[in-house]
């Protein structure tokens, strides 16, 4: 009776379990029917970023884009042979049919980084500098890291609907916790005595912060920016299940159709995006850390 007993883990009663979930579908139910509308109203801003972004984008001329995206690189670097393989990459995508693709892929990127790094950078200098905020803020951050990519995708389905804004909102939810991680550990590295003599000279915290704390985190900042954008370009492929368009609908067709060629091409063409990115944001983080030396000389 007793190895009988073992076989099964005790659980509640099924009609607890199946009132319990019934309760919590229905009241998110009702709260995503009666709020639904005034919170996509409310991230009216970013579907207008996204229609700039992509009328920039796909709707201008290629070789507009192309050029436009080859100057700011080489002046960002200041790196001829990075900006000749950033260029190459770009031709690379394009002449195998997959330009608009990848621009709206890159938009979407652009835009969702950007939004991590306005929010993300404040609440790691704001947990750096608050103990409390930060034992607060961390396990929501440990939260969001550890639950799979897909649950995001529920409650973004039933409370905006399916397009980019939803993937949107879903890659930046996904990607922001390393920015915010990094800032606020490279924040807290910065030697105590360099904030000491700062204060012994008379300057504020607010200008402390600015000139040399978060100066002297760079490195770490930037890493977290990289590992934003990694994060935020493995979700896109996910993201397409809700709707959004790019390299990454264009991998889900490929799998769901058994298309190999189109899911390697497309595969291959976020690598190399990931890859430029990458070797763009070292290069940029480089050149800030070598200004600054020469500054301060």
């Amino acid at each position: 009776m007793e190895s009988e007993f073992l076989e099964e883990f005790p659980s509640l009663d099924k009609s607890i379990l199946k009132l319990i979930r019934r309760t919590l579908d229905s009241n998110f139910f009702e709260f995503s029917r009666n709020y639904g509308e005034l919170i996509e109203n409310s991230l009216y801003p970013f579907q207008f970023l996204i229609d700039v972004s992509e009328a920039f984008f796909v709707d201008m001329p290629w070789i507009v884009v192309l050029s436009t995206l080859t100057l700011i690189c080489f002046y960002t670097t200041k790196h001829f042979k990075f900006t000749l393989t950033f260029t190459a990459i770009l031709l690379f995508i394009g002449l195998f049919g997959m330009w608009e693709s990848a621009m709206i892929t890159l938009s979407i990127v652009i835009i969702s980084v950007c939004i991590c790094v306005i929010i993300g950078i404040p609440i790691g200098i704001w947990m750096s500098q608050h103990k409390r905020v930060r034992s607060f803020i961390l396990p929501i951050l440990d939260f969001m890291q550890a639950i799979p990519s897909f649950v995001y995708l529920i409650p973004i389905i039933m409370l905006i609907g399916i397009g980019d804004l939803p993937g949107l909102i879903a890659i930046c939810v996904y990607a922001i916790p390393p920015i915010i991680r990094f800032t606020d550990l490279g924040i807290r590295e910065v030697d105590n005595g360099m904030i000491e003599a700062a204060k012994a000279l008379g300057m504020k915290p607010w200008a402390t912060m600015v000139k040399i704390q978060i100066p002297l985190a760079y490195t770490n900042i930037f890493a977290g920016l990289n590992q934003t954008i990694m994060m935020a370009l493995g979700m896109v492929v996910i993201a397409s299940m809700i709707g959004l368009q790019g390299l990454g609908a264009n991998v889900l067709t490929a799998i769901t159709q058994q298309r190999l060629t189109i899911g390697l091409l497309n595969g291959l063409a976020i690598v190399f995006l990931a890859i430029i990115l990458d070797r763009l944001t070292q290069y940029w983080c480089a050149r800030l850390q070598l200004w600054k030396q020469v500054s301060n000389k």
